[in-house]
């Protein structure tokens, strides 16, 4: 079944979550469609009234002010409506973008520059609620005010509504004349924001290898023509927008004097145009009042063709492949049960059409250690990421305690595996955080025994807030930093250990240091681990890795 669109999806969660507020909308648009029509007529007797020499009651007076008052309010009660509705669709589509972003698999985050995944988050979605708030909304309504008052024109002059008539096909052309070319300006400037995106953070996170280089004159010019791209594509979406303005006016002033000039000529034009006094006074506010919501829609083509790429990028979105479910059934109780054994059984994978694994087949036996080695680009890095479930094989199985690593929940992977990387990174937050990484489960004191199952207790305990001091990267040495992350991935008790390259980085006393940390850590414990070259290690069998695995 064919999926609807974002726009739609949203719109009908939006109205089904809280249905009196599309109620008080559409109520809203109603009144303040005939209260538009109200003033006018009102205006029209007091001045056929005064024509014809008669004064002004007082109560007239008040009621065309009462009637201007309600009209007013009428349409602040539309543009409330209007935004809280409008606030109503964003929070949905966000909470959906959301809820999508833990259901993509790896590859998608590899193929995607971050800027333009942040991009789609916040200002395509901030497109979105200018949609509702200033765009197709407030359009409808002033599109239904258009109608009423033509309506209304017709019955007072039956020339000037044919002459509104025939003017409103050039109308409509133009609009969809600067629609089509400002959805193209728009479109170009998303694409240019997600670019400008993405340039900062990828400036910022390799300052020191662009200083290193002499590259900062080629990353100035790339995000140079990444903003000239998105100005020029601004420009001329404003371009489109401040010309359609005098346009609309322009005609509006025409259509008066034609219609003075008719009404005056006499004869059998004035069968067809002419009118009382308070009929024209009428007649030329609701004329004004035709062109005044054209006027707005006019400025609401820029909002609604902003949206509408905004909307696309977004359907494009929800509409990426997703990871194959998981069992929910699989609870970590059921998976500590089984041996903590695993398993490539004919294992193929590529990146595109590059393939990285052939044939890859070995076991870990519970409790048992196994090293891959190869070298650079062999497919270490790829095996720890089908053994996480982050990409599913395109050919043979990977299976982690009997199941098929791709069917173990995120929730439960914390408790099963624990991860030493290469290069350990900090969080936000306290020295016990960078240990129990928030996880409500890892109380303090499974962070204290942690710690000190690699050495670490001593030194922490030294810091100024012991174990609540915030961190930072100068509070620690490379081996400490190391140990940390060690300590990091045994806090829940997993019973497989994955060690990626854990001393690459490391003097060969640190290196002697943090092994040791390590044998103890992996004691009891099923342990794959990689590296780039054959070492003693942790000992255990070592797996070279690369090329035809067969």
């Amino acid at each position: 079944m064919k999926r609807k669109p974002a726009m739609v999806q949203a719109a009908g969660q939006a109205a089904k979550g809280a249905p009196w507020v599309t109620g008080a909308m559409a109520a809203a648009i109603g009144a303040s469609v005939v209260l538009a029509l109200l003033p006018p007529l009102a205006l029209e007797s007091i001045v056929n009234g005064l024509a014809g020499g008669q004064g002004v009651p007082l109560s007239g007076a008040l009621g065309y002010f009462a009637l201007l008052a309600a009209a007013g309010l009428a349409e602040a009660a539309q543009n409330v409506t209007i935004t809280i509705y409008g606030q109503k669709v964003t929070h949905w589509l966000r909470r959906a973008m959301c809820a999508k972003l833990d259901r993509l698999p790896a590859a998608y985050y590899a193929a995607q520059e971050p800027g333009a995944i942040a991009s789609r988050l916040v200002s395509d979605v901030d497109a979105v609620d200018a949609l509702f708030t200033n765009g197709i909304l407030s359009m409808v309504a002033d599109g239904c005010k258009v109608l009423s008052i033509l309506a209304v024109i017709v019955w007072k002059s039956r020339g000037l509504g044919v002459l509104m008539l025939a003017v409103t096909p050039f109308l409509f052309w133009l609009t969809r004349r600067f629609q089509k070319r400002m959805l193209s300006a728009q479109m170009e400037h998303r694409e240019a924001v997600a670019r400008v995106n993405h340039c900062v953070p990828e400036t910022i996170q390799n300052i020191r290898t662009i200083h290193t280089y002499g590259r900062q004159r080629y990353m100035e010019e790339r995000y140079d023509r990444a903003v000239q791209q998105s100005y020029r594509a601004i420009e001329r979406s404003n371009w489109y927008d401040a010309l359609y303005s005098p346009i609309v006016v322009f005609t509006s002033a025409c259509v008066v004097a034609v219609m003075m000039a008719l009404a005056a000529s006499g004869g059998a034009m004035r069968q067809w145009f002419g009118m009382e006094v308070g009929t024209a006074v009428a007649i030329i506010a609701y004329v004004s009042k035709v062109f005044e919501p054209l006027e707005s829609i006019g400025m609401e083509i820029q909002n609604i063709q902003s949206a509408w790429a905004g909307i696309r990028r977004i359907d494009e979105f929800l509409a990426q492949p997703e990871r194959p479910a998981s069992r929910q059934d699989l609870t970590l109780e059921v998976l500590r049960r089984a041996p903590a054994a695993i398993r490539f059984q004919n294992v193929d994978f590529g990146y595109g059409e590059e393939p990285v694994l052939q044939g890859l087949s070995f076991t870990v036996e519970p409790g048992k250690t196994v090293t891959l080695v190869g070298r650079t680009g062999a497919g270490k890095s790829t095996a720890f990421r089908l053994l996480l479930g982050l990409y599913e094989p395109q050919g043979g199985q990977v299976t982690v305690c009997g199941q098929p690593a791709g069917a173990i929940p995120d929730r439960v992977k914390r408790g099963l595996f624990g991860y030493v990387e290469q290069s350990p990174r900090l969080v936000d937050g306290t020295v016990a955080d960078q240990i129990a990484l928030f996880d409500p489960a890892i109380g303090r004191q499974q962070v204290r025994q942690a710690a000190e199952q690699v050495g670490l207790h001593a030194a922490i305990e030294a810091l100024e807030q012991g174990y609540d001091t915030p961190a930072r990267e100068d509070l620690f040495s490379q081996g400490q930093l190391q140990l940390l992350s060690v300590a990091r991935a045994i806090a829940a008790d997993p019973p497989i250990l994955l060690l990626d390259e854990m001393t690459a980085n490391l003097d060969g006393q640190t290196e002697a240091a943090v092994l040791a940390a390590l044998e103890q850590a992996a004691a009891h414990r099923t342990v794959l681990s990689i590296s780039h070259r054959l070492y003693q290690g942790l000992g255990g069998r070592q797996i070279p890795i690369g090329g035809d695995c067969r």
